[in-house]
Parts: structure tokens; sequence; C-alpha cells
């Protein structure tokens, strides 16, 4: 059998090391490359080439904006953005892979269980960036050098300020199984977004499925993306928001719709999204410097002020009516703890909420 065509669940099976672990851990640690500063070797190397492809999960204007400010910097560069997502990225390169055609320089996805399937297959290069060694801490980036968190958000409820007051808004996880919010509620599926799975995931671990098992007694509006439930929160469709993304709810509240973020006083699951460069990059030089740009403090404050996400390099600053991350309660990521109980999660989901 194509070794591409074994689902992650397959290919981590028996890993127990790193399902233990966090994020990052490697069973065996080996010794990453020396950092990568971004030099005149390097830029002319990569406007050589002229071109980097970069496979991502992120929003495509997030996105765009980031290939621009790029192309910006390093003219004579384009910057090609093949956005979808992440389980579509994660099967895109399998199947190229699977072909032997090499066609992406570097890859982002919403689902860092990918990256660990990715390395697993050894078609990860190993590539530090300079401000990756300085700055981030070291759950969250690979022992061996090979992918680090790129973009982190957070998945968060929330509330229709126009339907509700604050002081009436449900506070907790706990809160949403009062009889008053039945029918009153949106959220998101496990079987269709990555960032719902990984917070059933983490919502399962630390409430246990009784919890899901009452929400699903709620009459709760089931949507697809974790991109949605804001939207019908904006609508008016519901009232209260069970789970989404925290991006799109700052976008929200940035364009002036009626919505408020809640973080729950359980904990808040913690999403992130890793960036790597491959092994095979038809563009190595424009790859490895398209990476190093992708964790400099410009390109990280991009992402906080254009696409609502949070970032982990300290010389960025959170936007002004945010909510600092640093005083948020998260609760942690387990990318191969996702990846181990995914079937197991969408096939009892789905019997839960019918759906």
């Amino acid at each position: 059998m194509n070794r591409w065509r074994f689902s992650r669940r397959q290919i981590l099976k028996g890993t127990t090391a790193l399902a233990a672990a966090s994020t990052f851990a490697s069973p065996i640690r080996a010794q990453a490359p020396a950092a990568a500063a971004i030099d005149q070797k390097l830029i002319d190397a990569a406007k050589k080439e002229g071109k980097v492809v970069w496979f991502t999960a992120v929003d495509l204007p997030v996105a765009e904006k980031v290939g621009k400010a790029f192309e910006a910097k390093y003219p004579g560069i384009a910057v090609r953005v093949e956005r979808s997502g992440a389980e579509r990225v994660f099967q895109r390169i399998g199947q190229e892979y699977g072909s032997k055609i090499h066609a992406v320089d570097v890859v982002q996805s919403s689902d860092a269980a990918h990256f660990i399937v990715w390395k697993r297959n050894g078609i990860l290069l190993p590539f530090v960036p300079e401000d990756v060694a300085k700055f981030w801490p070291e759950e969250h980036r690979d022992a061996d050098g090979q992918f680090a968190t790129f973009r982190a958000w957070l998945c968060c409820l929330g509330y229709n300020t126009s339907m509700l007051k604050a002081p009436d808004a449900p506070k907790s996880f706990a809160d949403l199984l009062d009889p008053k919010w039945a029918g009153k509620m949106v959220k998101a599926h496990p079987g269709y977004s990555g960032t719902i799975m990984t917070a059933t995931f983490q919502i399962t671990r630390e409430l246990g499925w009784e919890y899901l098992e009452k929400l699903a007694k709620q009459k709760v509006m089931q949507v697809q993306s974790s991109a949605d439930p804001p939207k019908k929160l904006a609508l008016g469709e519901r009232a209260v928001m069970a789970d989404g993304n925290e991006y799109n709810m700052f976008q929200e509240k940035e364009n002036s719709r009626p919505v408020e973020i809640i973080y729950p006083t359980e904990g808040t699951p913690l999403i992130i999204g890793p960036n790597g460069v491959l092994k095979a990059a038809p563009n190595p030089n424009a790859a490895k410097l398209f990476q190093a740009y992708c964790y400099t403090a410009e390109c990280q404050q991009l992402l906080i002020d254009v696409g609502g996400l949070r970032s982990l390099h300290p010389n960025t600053k959170e936007k002004p009516g945010r909510t600092p991350f640093a005083s948020i309660k998260k609760w942690k990521d387990d990318p191969a703890g996702v990846d181990k109980s995914a079937d197991m999660i969408k096939k009892r989901y789905s019997q839960l909420f019918g759906v």
C-alpha cells in the first residue's frame, strides 16, 4: 500500500511517546541545525529562483497579504499562495508526493498533527529561522528544527450583544447546559473543521464526554466550519456561540457587529498552525527565505493586525481592545492525541448530535 494513503491514525499508531508528549517533542532528541539568519547570500540565491509556492490553510485575504508583504520586502521573488482547508492541504501533498510531484516549497496547516506525519515520512527540511531560535518556547518548535508554530488562536464562546446583556450571558462551558439556552446556540462540527476537532478533543479531555452528551440535548444549531458560528451570531440567528474561531469574532467586532467573545472559566482550547519547508522544495532558497520571514516580528505583527491571530513573538504588540493572550486561561494542545482520537471523536460526536 502507498504510505501516503495511510491515515494519520495508522501512521501514528503505537507512537505513545509522541501522544504523551507536548506538540513538538521528539522521542529521541536530535540536534536541530544552527539558526539561520536572513543574509544577503540567502536573498541573492532566492532572487535567482524568483518564486516560492506556499500551501496554506490561513484565510486567503491574510495569506495573500503575507505574500504581498514578502514580495515588497524582497522584490523579484513572487509568492504563489495555494490556499485550502487543512485536510485538503494534507491530502494534496500526500497525493503529489505519492506521484513524485514536488510543487510546494513551504507548507502551513491548522492541524498540527499533519506535521507529525510529514516528519515521520521524512519530507520536511530541518531549518530553524533565527527568530524561532531566539524567541519561540521549546514546546512550540520541533526539537529537530523541522517546523514551528506560525500562528495561534483560540476556539472561544460568544454571544450576540443585541440579544443578551453581559450579566445574562454564559460565562463557562457548564453554563451552556442551562435549559434556558436550549434552541439558542450554534456550534461547528469536528468532522468538517480541524479547529473544532482540536477543541472537541480538549473539551472531552478536560470535561469528559458527559459534557457533550448533555450539550447535545440543548437543540444546538449545527454548522460546518469554525468560521460559521461567528457569522450566525452576528446575523442574530442564534444568541450564543458554543464554539468558533476567536479571530473571526475579532473581525466581526471590528466591523461593528453585535458580538462579544467569552473565554470560559474552565479554560479555552488553544489551536496552533505550524509552518515548514519541504525537503524537495523546487525553490529551496526562496523557501528558506520565506520561512524565515514568516517568523519575523514584521510578519507576525501582520497576522495579529490583519488576521486577528495570536503570536509567540515577544516583539509584537496586541491590538488595542483585545484581551491579552497571556491573561487567558488556555488548555494545552496535543496534536498527537487528536490524531489518535479523531476517528472516534467524529463517530461519537455524530451519534450524539445526529449530524
